[in-house]
């Protein structure tokens, strides 16, 4: 039997954010979905580009990237956003990433900040925070694309606006930080398992993590612990269906202690599991497991 089409009912997706943040990857990937993809249009031609893509039929849905390189201009986007969502279906989608990721992927590339070469990649990338916070508070959808490969990337972006798409499916993504080190911004739910015992005063596991073995065991055998992945892990399966019925694509659950190196490591990897065994998507990022004490 066949699989049914996309239903006739046109969409813009404008895609922006900092950059690095991997909005060249998302408009290649709803343009492989069948979006008519473009890329740095001028935000004063917004409106005239929505009208022209419904009008032709075989275009199902049309993409456009607008970001810091619009210079001034881009203080009018949220005044020509809100005049155009009155008339089209229109989704805002906002990346971002981590200072470090950004800065290791400008790195990498060597391509230089769009704000220019006189002054550091850190602060490029927060004058442009500043200058897209009111972008971003628009935002319909906000994705942090640092724990994200550009192959799940595109994958995610495929999967959340692809008309075929299975709507129970919620990508989770589980991380354990350490509160010393602040708390992750990207977080839906944070739960804290500083009041568990804590391996770090037993000289045998001091500079071991959560994912030895014998850590977690130790972490483990006490009843606090057995009861409180107990507690976390119904709590989950009762809010999740919540979340998908409520159209939620993705979902970051932190656990913090004091960091990052063993009671939240142990608690997000069982966590994980569980939430697997449960027949859910979710991945791991143990943010400050590798920082040196």
């Amino acid at each position: 039997m066949a699989k049914p089409r996309r239903e006739p009912d046109h969409e813009l997706v404008v895609i922006t954010g900092l950059s690095g943040s991997g909005k060249g990857s998302v408009l290649k990937a709803l343009e492989d979905i069948g979006f008519y993809a473009v890329d740095n249009l001028p935000v004063d031609l917004i409106e005239k580009f929505a009208e022209l893509t419904r009008e032709r039929r075989e275009i199902l849905g049309a993409a456009l990237v607008v970001d810091i390189r619009e210079g001034e201009a881009l203080e009018r986007f949220p005044d020509v956003y809100t005049k155009v969502r009155k008339s089209f279906k229109s989704h805002l989608i906002f990346l971002e990433a981590d200072d470090d990721t950004i800065m290791r992927r400008f790195s990498e590339t060597r391509r230089p900040h769009p704000l220019g070469t006189d002054k550091s990649i850190s602060r490029s990338i927060r004058s442009e925070r500043a200058k897209l916070a009111p972008i971003r508070d628009m935002a319909d959808l906000t994705i942090n694309t640092s724990q994200f490969t550009v192959h799940e990337l595109r994958k995610f972006i495929e999967e959340r606006f692809h008309v075929e798409r299975d709507q129970s499916k919620i990508m989770i993504y589980v991380t354990s930080f350490g509160y010393r080190n602040g708390l992750p911004q990207e977080s839906d739910l944070v739960f804290d398992v500083r009041f568990l015992p804590n391996p770090n005063y037993i000289p045998k596991f001091k500079h071991l993590t959560g994912i030895n073995p014998g850590v977690a065991k130790y972490i483990r055998s006490f009843p606090q612990t057995v009861e409180f992945i107990d507690r976390i892990t119904e709590l989950l399966l009762y809010l999740l269906p919540h979340y998908i019925r409520e159209g939620k694509s993705y979902l970051t659950i932190a656990f913090g202690c004091t960091g990052g190196q063993h009671r939240s490591v142990m608690m997000a990897a069982e966590i994980r599991q569980r939430l697997e065994d449960a027949g859910f998507q979710a991945k791991i990022n143990h943010r400050d497991i590798a920082k040196a004490r």
